[in-house]
């Protein structure tokens, strides 16, 4: 047996030199050595009436991660329609941070079998920029929620079944800006370094950069569905062209974001970005995938989103909350679809300690 594990790294301050604050007095030295200075520093500037600051050096949490996933194929041609969803992993670890340093370690307590899972993220929040890296590979223990193969077919039987005829993986990240970034802090939402004193909110744009994989054993399911509903479900037209499908999808988003300080230490986040996405299947040209433009068609553009919301108490020393990020991609051609949900809810709670 092998116990699956994850290593989740968070750095809250990108590009901080020790991650000082803003008001903190020390003397650059002239020349390119105070530009550097100032242009790292800007990232870390806020407008303290808005936002209060980190007061000490260290912290220590322990989190709660929740994961989510969810598959919808479609055969348009054939009318054929199943979702499927793996069971919901739970992590439980650590996590302790050093000014701008976050680092975790989690257990998944949910699939101790050692199913063929591997989830890797890391997050770079700072007052201006934000950054999401991500890679997911799933399989071995889906189950069937929903299926259509035909009108008036009683599926019943088939809800619910374990399903390992499915393995798909998502590797990419997510780049954004925040406009509004001395006034409206995504560290006080989403890695508890500052605290919003005030309301406010900003809009964001960003770029985004996926590579998806997904196949899928339509013979299987097909056998499966046979089995259960006592008579032969014939396979889908064409079905083979999509036994397989590989994709780059490169983005441009924009969003808004909103922090709600609605009592004395609380924090309720909202934020919403909407993405114009270019999807590249592999096989589409023999071209790499930043050459693919020569090949541009409207058709292969789709909308995808990322949800962000969460919740917070902090009085600087003691905090805790939950927050949620989900993640929607969607792939669609003439005959065939896919859309892909995945996400995770985080409950925690921490400390922080070493005064500055």
């Amino acid at each position: 047996m092998h116990l699956l594990q994850t290593i989740s790294v968070t750095l809250v301050c990108m590009f901080l030199p020790l991650a000082m604050n803003a008001d903190d007095s020390i003397p650059p030295k002239k020349g390119l050595v105070r530009v550097l200075y100032e242009f790292v520093k800007e990232f870390s500037r806020v407008d303290t009436n808005y936002v209060e600051p980190q007061h000490y050096n260290f912290t220590a949490m322990l989190q709660s991660t929740n994961t989510y996933e969810v598959y919808k194929l479609s055969n348009h041609q054939d009318n054929r329609e199943v979702v499927f969803s793996p069971k919901p992993s739970i992590k439980v670890g650590p996590y302790f941070g050093w000014r701008w340093i976050f680092l975790g370690y989690t257990l998944d307590f949910s699939h101790l079998g050692g199913d063929d899972k591997e989830d890797y993220n890391l997050s770079l929040y700072s007052n201006q920029i934000g950054v999401d890296l991500f890679y997911r590979k799933m399989g071995g223990d889906y189950k069937i929620r929903s299926i259509h193969v035909g009108d008036n077919v009683d599926v019943s039987p088939l809800k619910d079944m374990p399903f390992d005829g499915i393995d798909a993986s998502v590797k990419g990240f997510n780049l954004y800006y925040i406009f509004n970034h001395r006034k409206f802090s995504y560290p006080a939402a989403y890695a508890q370094s500052t605290v919003q004193r005030r309301s406010a909110g900003s809009p964001m744009a960003g770029i985004g950069f996926t590579k998806h994989s997904l196949r899928m054993d339509w013979a299987r399911l097909y056998r499966l569905a046979s089995e259960r509903l006592g008579y032969g479900v014939q396979p889908g037209t064409n079905d083979g062209l999509y036994g397989n499908v590989r994709y780059t999808d490169v983005s441009l988003s924009g969003g808004y974001g909103y922090n709600w300080v609605f009592a004395h230490n609380w924090l309720f986040n909202a934020s919403l970005s909407l993405a114009l996405s270019y999807k590249h299947t592999a096989g589409d040209s023999d071209n790499d995938d930043f050459l693919f433009i020569r090949n541009f068609s409207l058709s292969n553009v789709n909308l995808d989103g990322v949800g962000r919301f969460g919740l917070v108490w902090n009085n600087t020393k003691w905090y805790f909350g939950a927050n949620t990020v989900f993640h929607s991609y969607n792939y669609q051609k003439s005959q065939f679809s896919t859309n892909n949900f995945f996400g995770s809810v985080n409950i925690y709670i921490g400390f922080n300690f070493d005064r500055r």
